[in-house]
């Protein structure tokens, strides 16, 4: 199932390529396949917008606010079209919308305002904070418009411009809410950009770029810091995460079934700080097994646009192999799908919903970040070999401890390396709260007032308490 190559449309201006709806397979829309050489035109475009964007506190934040209002009012065109292209169900894109709006109410009403410093001298000594610039944001095709807010809610409060680029997977909801922001924010401030590359890289080495955000896979956010480095340009990396679950001996399993079960499997799976891994006690493995494997028996597939689906498809045709291919190496090492573990005889990327037992720890599956609906779930002995293998992974974005005793589980939830750490739940964020990996999973952080200073640099200014006598 290749994906089709751009062309030219008849009539247009330039290349085009095609939008896969993954429910089908089949192409169902185009869009601008922009060249790199188009770049220079759009990021002088930024800067020039900046230089007025930056000067006016107020009107950027009454600006964000009548464009969170735009947002909410489109949610009826942009949901279906962003379930289309991305496949999750309509519920969830809908969902997502809101909180493409939230996202931009809460930065437009953060302010980072002076701060004094008082360090004894007989001066005035303030911080201020200036913004950057232009920056640039590239986003994948799990949540295009949230992650998306993501990066321009923060990054237009602090006054800064943006250049966007959606994933070629995902082009067409994110360039219709672009049209939307564009009734509320001044020309130049964003834009968004589609195509395929080198379009992202030349535009995260581009020498009028004071900033790239990007999210995505490991080798292609060091390609992305590689690039900003060329202009010594900020760089704000988040890439993916193994996250694992440990399970203590006290766990209701019952109770708790529902919530694991969909803290792994929602957007098929296609979550970042998704659960990858579910470690869980020799003595009641069996029950978790077979307590995941009747939730992934039981899930509604089908197209995100009909009503009862819970599970849509794999986003695109190179993640079902990857996922494919996953499943494939596990059960020949010896694993056992206990639910699940193949593709779905019908049109478009499906993969039933699938849990594995008895995987080798060191599978891929368990190794690897597989991004899509397939979980291993893995025995353990004592405690402490539950933490070190949850820890032992070149990702370190988040985690979760599930039990009842909660002193103990926040015990277990302080010794994992990552992030975030949720206890009794997975993968759920305040708008306020910084999100931030360790080892490979990110560089900088995101979200809440540190994500808003991320797109400030501090400016300083000395001042002495008294005026200096006259001559």
């Amino acid at each position: 199932m290749p994906t089709p190559q751009p062309r030219r449309a008849p009539g247009s201006a330039g290349e085009r390529f095609a939008v896969i709806d993954p429910a089908t397979g089949e192409a169902f829309d185009e869009a601008p396949d922009q060249q790199p050489q188009e770049l220079d035109a759009v990021v002088d475009r930024a800067h020039q917008a900046w230089r007025s964007w930056r000067s006016d506190p107020v009107a950027r934040t009454s600006a964000l606010l009548a464009a969170a209002d735009a947002v909410e009012a489109a949610e009826a065109d942009l949901a279906p079209l962003l379930t289309r292209e991305q496949g999750k169900p309509l519920a969830e894109s809908s969902a997502e919308i809101a909180r493409t709006a939230a996202r931009l109410r809460y930065f437009a009403e953060l302010d980072a305002g002076p701060q004094p410093i008082t360090d004894g001298r007989p001066v005035r000594s303030e911080i201020r904070w200036r913004s950057l610039g232009p920056v640039a944001a590239i986003v994948p095709w799990n949540f295009p418009l949230q992650l998306a807010s993501a990066k321009f809610a923060p990054a237009l409060a602090a006054g800064n411009t943006m250049v966007l680029k959606p994933s070629p997977f995902t082009p067409l909801a994110t360039r219709l809410l672009a049209s939307v922001l564009a009734t509320a924010l001044p020309d130049g401030v964003l834009t968004v950009v589609t195509g395929r590359e080198p379009l992202g890289a030349r535009l995260a080495s581009h020498p009028g770029i004071r900033h790239v955000t990007f999210t995505g896979s490991i080798p292609t956010g060091r390609a992305v810091a590689q690039g900003a480095a060329a202009s010594l340009a900020r760089v704000t990396l988040e890439l993916g995460g193994n996250d694992a679950a440990i399970l203590l001996e006290d766990v209701a399993v019952e109770r708790i079934a529902d919530r694991l079960f969909w803290s792994a499997f929602r957007n098929c799976g296609q979550v970042c700080m998704a659960v990858k891994r579910v470690y869980a006690p020799a003595r009641i493995y069996s029950e978790v097994v077979e307590a995941l494997a009747q939730r992934a028996k039981s899930a509604v597939v089908g197209a995100g646009l009909d009503p009862g689906t819970q599970l849509g498809p794999v986003n695109n045709a190179p993640q079902l192999t990857r996922v494919e291919r996953y499943t494939e190496q596990a059960l020949a090492a010896g694993a056992r799908a206990v639910a699940g573990g193949h593709r779905l005889d019908r049109p478009g990327y499906f993969f039933a919903p699938t849990i594995l037992a008895d995987v080798p720890c060191d599978s891929p599956v368990v190794t690897q970040e597989q991004f899509g609906p397939l979980l291993p779930v893995l025995p353990y002995g004592s405690l402490d070999e539950a933490v070190e293998a949850a820890n032992d992974t070149g990702f370190g974005l988040g985690g979760s401890v599930w039990g009842t005793d909660l002193d103990r589980a926040e015990a277990v939830a302080d010794r994992l390396e990552c992030g975030t750490v949720w206890i009794n739940h997975h993968a759920e964020l305040s708008l306020a709260q910084p999100f931030a990996g360790t080892k490979e999973s990110g560089v900088g952080v995101a979200g809440g007032p540190w994500g808003l200073y991320g797109n400030l640099r501090p400016f300083v200014v000395h001042r002495p308490l008294e005026a200096p006598e006259e001559a």
